[in-house]
């Protein structure tokens, strides 16, 4: 318990200290420069192995990887059909299995992660565009039977997709020094600031995560043009910019669903879907902490409080509607039809 009260004496001095300044930068210890070995963490990093070869089983037997693997011209899995929701957990098991590689190397993990890595710098387009999901052969369906061309519908998870494969083309990179699966995601987000940006197209991500993935590039690269465009995205919520099928069908409450219903700055109130909400501000925290942004400090603090105080279970757990997969009104935190 000694190691916890630590923990979480170090997070309460954080918390205090970086709400009480508006200007703060905050220089991360990259986790590769991190071993831990100790009786109480290193025992549950192994048994994180266990969940990492669940994760693995099931990415090796999915539609996702399979289809990847049969658009990248490596082999053919006929009429086999690969959908929407899944192709993203390719990358968040393979940024998993970077994260073991500090303190458990496995040389087959390894080959693992080289060879999915191919498979998806194979199915990247030459000026970058990179969604597997969309690449699906013509006359097949998709996702809720809509029709597909890239970058017109701003609910489709274009750049949701994409911030996962930049977080673990970072996470691999840091972890081993291969650089393919990194250079995917440079090309991405090169390929996204050609083509959306000041003087460009607006553009708002239906789904929030490439915000805090370019922030991410930039630490590894050193890059400040994905820092400014991380902020620049964020920027561009609550502006009337949005839309697709998020915006005009009811079931979604509108650009509220997706956070886009006032700018980021005058944010008070948590609502719309909770995961879009954390992957949003947590962001804007990594923006704020790179760049003189008091105006993104007080929105922050404001809905952490609103959040903490007023739509948090005890068990930490937020969003409590099934129908939004998030918020609705404070303290309406039923148990058993809780999506947390």
């Amino acid at each position: 318990m000694k190691q916890l009260q630590i923990l979480f004496l170090v997070v309460a001095m954080l918390t205090f200290f970086i709400g009480k300044t508006q200007h703060y930068s905050i220089q991360q210890v990259p986790f590769s420069n991190v071993k831990i070995d100790d009786p109480f963490w290193s025992p549950r990093l192994k048994a994180n192995i266990n969940s990492l070869n669940t994760c693995i089983a099931h990415t090796q037997d999915s539609v996702a990887i399979n289809g990847m693997a049969e658009n990248s011209g490596i082999f053919t899995i006929g009429d086999r059909k690969w959908t929407y929701p899944i192709n993203p957990e390719v990358y968040k098991s393979m940024e998993g299995i970077a994260y073991s590689l500090i303190n458990n190397p496995d040389e087959e993990y390894e080959i693992l992660m080289d060879r999915w890595s191919n498979w998806i710098a194979t199915l990247q387009e030459p000026d970058g565009y990179l969604s597997p999901w969309a690449m699906i052969p013509e006359g097949k369906t998709n996702f809720m039977g809509r029709d597909f061309t890239p970058w017109t519908d701003m609910s489709m998870h274009e750049m949701y997709f994409g911030g996962h494969m930049i977080e673990a083309a970072v996470a691999y990179y840091r972890a081993t020094g291969k650089d393919e699966l990194l250079k995917v995601g440079i090309k991405f987000a090169n390929h996204l600031m050609d083509n959306f940006g000041p003087g460009k197209r607006h553009w708002v991500a239906g789904h929030q995560e490439i915000e805090l993935a370019l922030v991410k590039l930039y630490h590894v690269t050193s890059d400040k043009k994905y820092l400014d465009y991380a902020n620049w995205l964020l920027d561009e919520r609550g502006n009337g910019y949005g839309k697709g099928f998020i915006w005009e069908d009811s079931h979604f409450d509108g650009p509220a669903y997706c956070q886009d219903n006032i700018p980021v700055t005058d944010i008070t109130d948590i609502n719309g879907h909770a995961v879009r909400a954390m992957y949003m501000f947590t962001g804007m925290a990594d923006v704020a902490a790179e760049k003189d942004l008091p105006e993104y400090v007080n929105a922050l603090e404001r809905v952490w409080e609103d959040v903490v105080y007023r739509n948090m279970y005890i068990t930490g757990g937020i969003g409590s509607s099934r129908k939004n997969e998030g918020f609705t009104k404070d303290y309406d935190l039923p148990n058993k039809s809780a999506y947390c």
